[in-house]
């Protein structure tokens, strides 16, 4: 016998071989989900539950960058101080933390 034909008769028939090659497709698969999808997902989870929670005095930080204090809150928007007697609109999707109630602005 040659080699080649040991390696022919120790080759799989076609269905098992089908089989074997996606064995590997479905582990990356899994590991992607557990590693990456998975934990997305609830961070997303976790941030969409603050925004819809926030509160007049909680301090947010919005997409923009600007950290304020919450003073008013609508069902779509918040209004933020930013300073002493200066209020902003903000969209309550972009709020990009949202954080306990915030100290006194200095003046």
């Amino acid at each position: 016998m040659t080699i080649t034909t040991l390696l022919a008769a120790a080759a799989p028939t076609g269905g098992a071989s089908f089989f074997i090659q996606t064995i590997p497709l479905v582990l990356v698969f899994v590991i992607f989900w557990f590693l990456l999808i998975r934990p997305q997902q609830k961070r997303m989870k976790d941030h969409q539950a603050a925004v819809a929670a926030v509160k007049k005095g909680d301090r947010v930080v919005t997409g923009g960058g600007l950290i304020g204090k919450v003073t008013k809150v609508g069902d779509s928007e918040v209004e933020v101080e930013i300073a002493p007697n200066v209020r902003v609109q903000a969209v309550k999707s972009t709020l990009s933390q949202v954080g306990g109630t915030a100290a006194p602005a200095n003046d």
